[in-house]
């Protein structure tokens, strides 16, 4: 017992355990430490103290904890949700020891030397452990059930960080906190030492990623494969307002995630020749390139499995012939790897314009060639415990395989797996094209016809030639056995319909191979899928219409709301409980809170709390005072004409004139976020963020206009920086402001929805989706609509007559072109100022009127705050449909012939059933 009067501290975290605070008297002599326990279960209860983990923190985290049990109210036994997962003492204490025996034997440190960055690979070298069996008995489990598997091709993947989505997915994410917490660190800066994986551009690699976490959280049997670039998407600094790129050195630091896979290298072979001999085709005279496999595990929520995403890395062979070395070319053959290796070197930035590079042909080819000979050696193989080839017949190969293609990008995949079924596994060619086209399936994601991709014959020709012989054989039996006899004689349909596009330059258009080649094509969003039967694929769709399909993008919930908005994610459980984080419909449920007070208390709480946080933020790293009470007004996509970050410019320049008129009126406070990258040659695209910097300094610095308006760009948009605004819901106000008929699908919109921003868009890609699920009224829409811009197309776009009819759009161009915004070049802008008034291809002015009458709605709700979340409860309620989840179990059943399921499988600990 402690001869001193001390009191009993019980303390209380979200995961419903209390802890009890021991008399904390400390021996720090010769550096250790002391603790003596007195009996205090006798003293105070735990009604009687109120006290936080925060003011302890103060204190140097000189406490002792134990954990004591806390008795439950019913309301306590609602909130005591496990959307983190509980620390149990056995947890914490494993977690410990783990985290110091990495530092000490993998990281060989020990605390004295070790830095912050040693701790993050502790903690995930420690975490990593707990993938570890699961992942080695999931691959077990395949093949001992020999499901058919599904393989995801893409050459992006923009997975982001993988420490706190794995904790959230295996229940570690308290135990871990806790665990750090009594080691003396600090879990957020653990967590932000960890590099992005940037390996895509924006939507379409975070769709993949999402895809993975969905098809392992659904026990599908599923790969992800692509490419591990060196340098992935490019950093992005502001300097002097315009932007400047960096190089992602992301693996400059080693990534504790992966794992290398030597002994599955394959070879990737380039040019040569085709030789048609007696005893078949035969590519010979090829240069060589080793595809070497980094394998990344990919935890599904809860249930034990643990899929694979497999990268391949470009590497040089190494038969180099000695005698070089005579006559001094060794050194220069060493040189020359570099070129070899450059393949998998850097991630090509994305502008929505196709250019015929031969080093992304190289890319497309690499990772199709590599991936599917790991196919069809895992289909051969695929027995448990033996590595024998056990199936020769690959007629059984679409019972057993499924590949989707992620777009155009690895559409050679389908004259890759004809060559291997011809070339090496000899089939007849009927044979093969069926085994082809039923196991391959196509996703498309653009409607941008500069954004499809064409390959020039000639260059195909060199580089993959035996390739191109087959893409020609394709397309002769398409049309001359399918196409001319359901159309006889019709030649301009005929030459619609080829793959083969005649002109100066021969192309081949990898659109119409995927769609050939493949057994179902899919849009991502209804109203995408339905633009493209009647416009870029009519003649496809009225030959084969069973063949095209839609699947409305989605989201993880996992990610972008249980681990980047907790808050939010725990609200939600107490109201519903926490299987909605499984089966995303359940949100449905929220209906019946619609209008309870508590409810619409903690959503709006959870919300400034989050604001405040997000405020301080900006105010450190933009040195901009923020109004936390002001309306967060926030577009972030990649800077492009046709996602019209120009019109959110207009408005901020009327706002800010309306307010320099007016400045004693009662305005709603907004602060402006504007992000993402441009693609670094896309001249436009650069101006348009100088603009919105230009726009900023003279906003911002404004005395009259004040804490009303703020105008900031948020440098280097990322997956770490998406989650800080979309899942925090720091955003009030999402804009999607396209002209409708240009955006596909869009899946930040869905982000935003899911974490309680309302929306102002037009009517395109998936908000079409999500006016029906949450009801029209609780978005903002505005604008044209499909047929409204049609007719346009069709009479004419005439931007003159806007500029002269509408006021405050004259003054605002007039200020652009006027220097106003630049000071110090007048006509630095001369180039916007003359694509809008004179050759928009989208429109921007058609929006203007609409979306500044739809901007004065949004402020007038934002006034009665109570309305306000309201109508934020309905838009998080219709966010069911936008789980990846309900994507995926579509995919599966409707394309792939797989059966989704929620079952766990065992544990490795279990015995095997």
């Amino acid at each position: 017992m402690c001869s001193t009067v001390c009191m009993c501290v019980y303390i209380y975290n979200s995961a419903g355990l209390a802890y009890q605070l021991w008399c904390p008297h400390f021996d720090e002599t010769e550096g250790g430490r002391k603790d003596t326990q007195c009996d205090t279960r006798s003293h105070l209860p735990p009604s009687s103290v109120d006290i936080c983990l925060s003011d302890l923190q103060s204190h140097n985290r000189k406490y002792a904890f134990t954990k004591m049990p806390k008795p439950l109210t019913d309301q306590d036994k609602r909130k005591q949700i496990s959307v983190r997962g509980l620390a149990g003492v056995e947890n914490v204490s494993d977690l410990k020891t783990n985290f110091n025996r990495h530092l000490h034997f993998t990281l060989v440190k020990d605390r004295n030397v070790a830095t912050k960055r040693d701790y993050y690979f502790a903690l995930a070298n420690t975490v990593r452990d707990h993938l570890v069996g699961r992942w080695i008995r999931t691959q077990q489990h395949y093949y001992e059930k020999d499901p058919k598997r599904v393989y995801y091709l893409s050459l992006e993947f923009y997975m982001g960080r993988t420490l706190q989505n794995t904790m959230v997915n295996l229940a570690l994410e308290n135990a871990c906190d806790e665990a750090t917490y009594q080691l003396g660190l600090d879990m957020e800066e653990l967590q932000d030492i960890e590099e992005d994986a940037g390996l895509g551009n924006g939507g379409l690699g975070r769709l993949a990623a999402c895809f993975l976490d969905s098809m392992a959280s659904l026990g599908l049997a599923a790969y992800g494969y692509g490419i591990r670039y060196e340098f992935g998407i490019f950093n992005q600094k502001i300097v002097n307002g315009w932007q400047v790129e960096e190089a992602d050195d992301w693996l400059r630091y080693g990534n504790p995630w992966e794992k290398a896979r030597p002994e599955y290298m394959r070879p990737v072979h380039f040019y040569g020749r085709v030789e048609h001999t007696p005893e078949g085709v035969k590519w010979v005279d090829t240069q060589v390139v080793l595809a070497l496999p980094y394998d990344t595990p990919v935890p599904g929520y809860r249930n034990n499995v643990v899929n694979t995403m497999r990268l391949w890395s470009a590497k040089a062979p190494c038969d180099f012939n000695l005698k070089d070395f005579n006559v001094g070319g060794y050194i220069q053959a060493v040189l020359d790897r570099n070129l070899a290796e450059n393949i998998s070197r850097v991630l090509y930035p994305n502008d929505n314009f196709f250019e015929g590079k031969e080093l992304r042909l190289k890319q497309e080819y690499f990772v199709v060639a590599a991936t599917l000979q790991d196919i069809v050696r895992r289909f051969k193989s695929s027995k448990f415990g033996s590595t024998e080839v056990v199936r020769v017949d690959l007629s059984t190969l679409p019972d057993k395989v499924a590949i989707q293609l992620n777009d155009t990008h690895p559409a050679m995949a389908i004259p890759e797996l004809m060559r291997i079924l011809l070339d090496t596994e000899h089939q007849k060619w009927e044979k093969a094209w069926d085994i082809c086209t039923r196991t391959c399936a196509y996703t498309n994601h653009t409607v941008l016809p500069e954004a499809l991709e064409r390959w020039p014959t000639d260059l195909l020709q060199n580089l993959l030639p035996r390739h191109l012989e087959i893409i020609y054989e394709i397309n002769r039996r398409h049309l001359e056995v399918d196409i001319a006899k359901l159309y006889p004689g019709d030649h301009d349909r005929l030459r619609r319909m080829s793959l083969v596009e005649e002109g100066d330059q021969k192309k081949i258009n990898m659109a119409h191979l995927c769609i050939v080649g493949s057994h179902a094509v899919n849009g991502v969003a209804r109203i995408h899928s339905d633009i493209l039967k009647p416009t870029r694929f009519k003649d496809f769709y009225e030959v084969d219409p069973h063949k095209f399909q839609n699947k409305t993008n989605g989201i993880t919930p996992r990610r972008w709301l249980v681990m980047c908005n907790p808050g939010l994610a725990e609200v939600i459980a107490e109201r519903i409980g926490e299987d909605y984080i499984r089966d995303l419909d359940q949100l449905k449920k929220l209906l019946a809170f619609v209008d309870d007070d508590s409810l619409i208390h903690d959503i709006a709480k959870v919300k400034q709390e989050n604001k405040l946080k997000f405020s301080a933020y900006l105010e450190e790293h933009y040195k901009v005072k923020i109004n936390p009470n002001s309306m967060f007004d926030v577009q972030v996509k990649r800077i492009h004409e046709y996602k019209r970050q120009l019109l959110n410019c207009l408005h901020i320049i009327t706002l800010y004139n309306r307010i320099q008129k007016e400045p004693n009126k009662n305005w709603t406070p907004r602060t402006i976020m504007i992000g993402g990258k441009a693609a670094p040659g896309y001249h436009t695209a650069k101006l348009i963020i100088r603009l919105i910097t230009a726009i900023g300094e003279i906003v911002n610095h404004d005395t009259v206009v004040g804490d009303r308006l703020k105008v900031i760009f948020l440098e280097n948009y990322k997956v770490t920086l998406a989650e800080k605004i979309k899942g925090l819901p720091t955003s009030s106000m999402y804009i999607f402001s396209l002209p409708s008929g240009t955006e596909a699908s869009g899946t930040g919109n869905m982000k935003f929805m899911l974490n309680g921003a309302l929306t102002i868009g037009t009517m395109d890609g998936a908000n079409v989706e999500m006016a029906e699920e949450a009801g029209e009224e609780n978005l903002f829409i505005f604008g044209m609509r499909v047929d409204d811009v049609d007719a346009m197309d069709k009479s004419g776009y005439d931007a003159m007559d806007y500029y002269n009819r509408i006021p405050e759009l004259k003054q605002a161009m007039d200020q652009i072109a006027g220097g106003f915004f630049s000071p110090d070049q007048h006509d630095l802008f001369k180039d916007i100022v003359n694509m809008l008034l004179h050759h928009d291809r989208f429109k921007v002015f058609a929006d203007y009127e609409a979306y500044i009458k739809c901007q004065e709605k949004v402020s007038a709700l934002y006034k009665n705050p109570k309305e306000w979340t309201k109508m934020v409860i309905h838009n998080i309620a219709g966010c069911g449909k936008f789980s990846s989840d309900r994507t995926i179990s579509q995919y599966a059943r409707e394309i792939w012939g797989m059966e989704p399921s929620l079952e766990r499988i065992p544990a490795p600990d279990d015995p095997r059933q």
